[in-house]
């Protein structure tokens, strides 16, 4: 990235910086330095297959050498474990391919606030003050040791020993006194397995959390909003398609909480209608941290809006007066052909303009992509719905509802 102008009478750079949320980091830099990723993630292949070597396959090992990986001595043996195999062979693999999908398509996001000239001579030095406190965020190695400090620390000595066990005999250990008694693969599950996909899982969030809050700062600038944009959005609905960058991050969450849901509803014999709840709120709570950051622009657009209805209205207003009285009150020359006259095309075009500024939405977003990410997020969760409606059952209502 092009270092930012010293102050902020030095014009715009020619040059617009490339932002990326997942290019730093410690793992970043072990990534590279065990070649297992290029200086653009590339070998994303590579990192999945040992991430699966390191999580999923010590467990099937060791699940066949104890006994427990087929029906037999556990009730939940280990190949039935749909919630595992959904964390660590799907969710798992969809967070390494997310980090290359955000990187390609967000890498030139921020150039857009320059190129659109959201961005002024005045607001520059904080933009890129902004830009810069994001990367420090991003290249944080306190923050990833307070992940790991987090995972190990919450998540390996209290929920994985007291939280984890279903009430039946599994493949990872038994449940005695509310408390979990690991086997062998039970240990690496949860000694290994589990923290790295949890460790991963929160880095997400840290990396949504910088992204949010980067928005946030930019919100604060004054941005030169065009409220005659054709985007109906000032020129900041670019930013809506930076959500469908995250798409396989909501996949993952999807599967994450399909997992739990399959082992409950083909071990435990519970109903799918008891999830709802889980289902609503995941649901909620993703589209909120995909879309709910674009908010802090809101104030803003309301502004831009409402001035560009009062500027463009006084315009308007000047331009039909003049009309009128030229060619309704005898203004006009004698000689002067109304037919092909430009004064019309002004008239109308000065019309187009004020019903651009008219329809311009306050949010950066449009409905369509609030339902597209709520069906990104319960794509794992559709062939439960199989446990309640056989498959025959469930065609025929599709077929009668789009026929």
């Amino acid at each position: 990235m092009s270092n930012p102008p010293a102050n902020a009478d030095e014009p715009l750079m020619r040059e617009p910086p490339e932002f990326s949320l997942v290019l730093g980091g410690p793992l970043y830099q072990l990534w590279r330095r065990t070649h297992l990723s290029g200086d653009a993630l590339e070998m994303l292949r590579r990192r999945v297959v040992v991430l699966a070597m390191l999580a999923w396959v010590p467990l099937l090992m060791l699940s066949v050498a104890e006994g427990h990986a087929w029906a037999g001595k556990v009730k939940l043996p280990f190949l039935h474990d749909i919630e595992m195999h959904m964390r660590l062979l799907l969710a798992l693999p969809l967070l390494i391919v997310a980090e290359l999908v955000v990187h390609q398509r967000m890498r030139t996001v921020v150039s857009q606030f320059i190129e659109r000239g959201l961005i002024t001579d005045a607001t520059q030095t904080r933009f890129y003050a902004a830009i810069a406190a994001a990367l420090r965020l991003r290249n944080s190695v306190t923050a990833e040791v307070v992940m790991i400090a987090l995972v190990y620390g919450l998540g390996v000595l209290f929920v994985w020993r007291t939280q984890v066990a279903l009430n039946v005999t599994c493949w990872y250990g038994m449940d005695g006194g509310g408390k979990l008694h690991p086997s062998l693969a039970g240990w690496w599950m949860g000694c290994v397995s589990l923290p790295v996909f949890q460790f991963l899982l929160l880095r997400w969030y840290f990396r949504l959390f910088i992204w949010a809050r980067f928005l946030w700062q930019l919100s604060r600038l004054q941005l030169n909003f065009m409220p005659t944009h054709p985007d109906r959005c000032g020129g900041l609905s670019f930013l809506a398609s930076v959500s469908h960058a995250f798409t396989p991050v909501l996949v993952a969450q999807g599967a994450l909480l399909a997992g739990v849901m399959a082992n409950k509803i083909f071990v435990a014999q519970a109903k799918l209608v008891a999830f709802k709840i889980d289902i609503i709120g995941l649901v909620a709570v993703m589209i909120f941290a995909i879309l709910g950051p674009l908010l802090v622009f809101l104030p803003q657009h309301a502004a831009a809006k409402r001035k560009g209805l009062r500027e463009y209205g006084r315009l308007a207003q000047q331009y039909a007066r003049e009309f009128d009285h030229k060619w309704l009150r005898a203004g006009a020359a004698a000689d002067e052909p109304l037919m092909g006259s430009s004064d019309i095309q002004s008239l109308a075009d000065l019309g187009n303009s004020y019903a651009v500024v008219k329809e311009m939405r306050l949010l950066p977003f449009t409905m369509p992509t609030v339902l597209q990410l709520a069906i990104t997020t319960l794509l794992p969760v559709a062939p439960l719905l199989l446990t309640m409606i056989p498959l025959e059952e469930l065609l025929v209502r599709m077929l009668k509802i789009i026929f």
